[in-house]
């Protein structure tokens, strides 16, 4: 069985020491859900929205904070990533938020594509809030992870796939 590898033997937390760990590529996948009422998703569709286009900024969002994972949690290491892809896609029923980060590095990406995500989500709720406060945020999740030491991850049953309301509104962006 694994053990928790940010506590020391007498339980005190302490940040992972990864200078022997080889250098790999290391990806993760990541996704997070805003469900919404109809008419604030017509309101997104029309870019009929107070403070402009919500999938738009929340992209941008997502990658700024996946950069800054290591200053959102406290014991995650700053990484040198090489590629950042944040989507958002209205759906029948919210917005769908998935973000894929790799880097060249010594420890996986994880915390960064659910970083990404969960930014992502909580930018537009921001950015609709004005509409509707009962929004929620919902299955933030990692989806793979592929490289390093662990293996490759692969959830087996993915979160829950919303039907999306027309090819235009996937929005994409990469950040090298």
């Amino acid at each position: 069985m694994a053990k928790l590898s940010h506590y020391g033997k007498r339980g005190e937390v302490k940040m992972v020491d990864v200078s022997a760990k080889q250098i790999t590529t290391r990806s993760a996948v990541a996704q997070g859900f805003v469900k919404m009422k109809p008419r604030v998703l017509t309101a997104v569709r029309r870019l009929k929205n107070p403070k402009g286009n919500p999938l738009e900024i929340a992209r941008i969002a997502g990658i700024a904070a996946a950069k800054r994972a290591a200053e959102w949690i406290p014991l995650c290491h700053p990484l040198p990533l090489t590629h950042i892809d944040v989507t958002a896609r209205l759906c029948e029923n919210g917005v769908e938020l998935r973000s894929k980060v790799i880097a060249t590095a010594q420890t996986g990406v994880e915390m960064e594509a659910l970083v990404a995500v969960t930014a992502a989500a909580l930018t537009v709720y921001d950015m609709c809030k004005a509409l509707d406060k009962g929004m929620e945020i919902t299955d933030i999740c990692l989806l793979e992870k592929t490289g390093g030491k662990s293996g490759d991850f692969r959830r087996a049953a993915q979160a829950r796939t919303k039907k999306p309301r027309s090819k235009t509104s996937l929005l994409r962006s990469r950040a090298r």
